[in-house]
C-alpha cells in the first residue's frame, strides 16, 4: 500500500457514500443530498480527480458529557471525502500501530481495553501505575508535525493533497486560512480518529521500543504504564514527558497525571479497576441513575453486568422494579 494512490474512481466514491450512509438518520441535509445523488457524487468525482475540490465549512455545537467538548461536522459530500480517505489510511497505519493501542480499531474498543488492563494489574497486583492523558489533545496537535508523519508513508500526490486539505479546513477563518500551519483537528470527523491514533503512534512505538515497557496500553489519548519499580517508572515518566513535549508538541492533563499502586485500584476510562475486580466510577454510576428509564434498562443493565459490583447491581435491580412496576 506505500507508495500507491488513492482510489478517486466514481465506483471508489459511490462505496465510501454507502459506508458514510450506513446507520445515519434521514436528517434533511442527508435527504437533500440524496434527492440528487448522482449529480452530486458525479461533480465530487470530477472535483476529487481534477484537484479543484476543497473542504467547506463546520457546523459546531457544544455536547457535555464527562466533560464539556466542542463538536464540529462539516457537510455530506466533506464526510463522504473522510470516508474515502479513511478506507485508504487504515489498510496502510493499523499493522504499523502497537498491539496494545485501543480506541477507533477492527475487533478493539473500550470494554477490550478496560479488560486488557485489569489483565495488566492482575498479572502485576504488586506493581505502580502511571496514568496519564494528553490535556486537550484534539486542540493541540500540531498540522505540520502531522503532516510530517504522514508524508512517511502517503507517497501518493492525490492522497497527500487530499488529506492535507481535509487537515487544514479547520478552523476555517479568513484569518487562519492566511496561515500555512496552525493547531487542532476537529473532533467530529471520521478522520480524526485515524489521525489520532497516527498521532500517537510515534508515543506507542517510543514507550515500547525506546524505553522498552512491556505493560503498557493506550486508549485515545489516556494512557498507562505499569511497572514494579517506583524509580524506575518515575524516570519513565520524564522521558515520556520529555518526549510528548519536544516531538509531538503535547503536554499532559496535571489532573489525571498521577502514580498509584495496582492494589489501591486505578482509576481510568470511567472505571475504578482492581487487580481481579472493576467497578463504575462514582459520576458514571449517578449519571445511570440519574437517566435510568424504561427505554434505556437493556443498556445499563449490560453495563451493570460488565462493570458493576455486588451492591450497584442490588441497587440496579431495586430502582428498574420501579420502572418496570411502577404501582408496587
Amino acid at each position: 500500500m506505500i507508495g500507491s494512490d488513492i482510489d478517486l474512481s466514481l465506483k471508489s466514491i459511490w462505496q465510501s457514500w454507502f459506508a458514510f450512509r450506513k446507520g445515519k438518520r434521514a436528517t434533511r441535509e442527508l435527504q437533500m443530498f440524496q434527492y440528487n445523488l448522482e449529480r452530486n457524487l458525479g461533480e465530487l468525482h470530477a472535483e476529487l480527480n481534477d484537484g479543484a475540490y476543497r473542504h467547506g465549512g463546520y457546523t459546531h455545537f457544544t455536547v457535555c458529557d464527562n466533560k464539556r467538548r466542542q463538536i464540529a461536522v462539516s457537510g455530506i459530500r466533506d464526510r463522504v471525502v473522510h470516508r474515502l480517505i479513511y478506507d485508504y489510511l487504515v489498510p496502510i497505519y493499523d499493522k504499523t500501530f502497537i498491539y496494545d493501542a485501543w480506541s477507533c480499531r477492527t475487533g478493539k474498543g473500550l470494554l477490550a481495553c478496560i479488560e486488557r488492563t485489569q489483565k495488566f494489574l492482575t498479572a502485576h497486583p504488586h506493581s505502580f501505575v502511571w496514568r496519564a492523558d494528553i490535556k486537550k489533545f484534539f486542540d493541540s496537535v500540531d498540522r505540520e508535525t502531522l503532516l510530517d508523519i504522514l508524508a512517511h508513508r502517503i507517497h501518493g500526490q492525490k492522497a497527500f493533497r487530499l488529506v492535507r486539505e481535509v487537515i487544514l479546513s479547520f478552523p476555517t477563518t479568513q484569518r487562519e486560512r492566511e496561515r500555512e500551519y496552525f493547531k487542532g483537528m476537529p473532533i467530529g470527523n471520521l478522520t480524526s480518529q485515524i489521525f489520532a491514533n497516527i498521532y500517537l503512534n510515534e508515543l506507542d512505538r517510543f514507550v515500547k521500543h525506546e524505553l522498552r515497557i512491556k505493560n503498557y496500553l493506550r486508549y485515545g489519548d489516556d494512557f498507562i504504564l505499569v511497572e514494579p519499580d517506583l524509580q524506575k517508572l518515575t524516570r519513565f515518566r520524564d522521558r515520556t514527558i520529555q518526549f510528548l513535549e519536544e516531538k509531538l508538541q503535547l503536554s499532559l492533563n496535571s489532573k489525571n497525571d498521577k502514580i498509584v499502586k495496582a492494589l489501591h485500584g486505578l482509576k481510568f476510562l470511567g472505571k475504578i479497576i482492581w487487580p481481579g475486580n472493576r467497578r463504575l466510577n462514582n459520576r458514571n454510576l449517578c449519571r445511570i441513575q440519574e437517566r435510568l428509564s424504561f427505554r434505556n434498562i437493556s443498556a445499563y443493565y449490560g453495563i451493570a453486568g460488565k462493570h458493576g459490583y455486588y451492591q450497584f447491581r442490588k441497587e440496579f435491580a431495586w430502582l428498574t422494579k420501579g420502572l418496570i412496576y411502577p404501582d408496587q
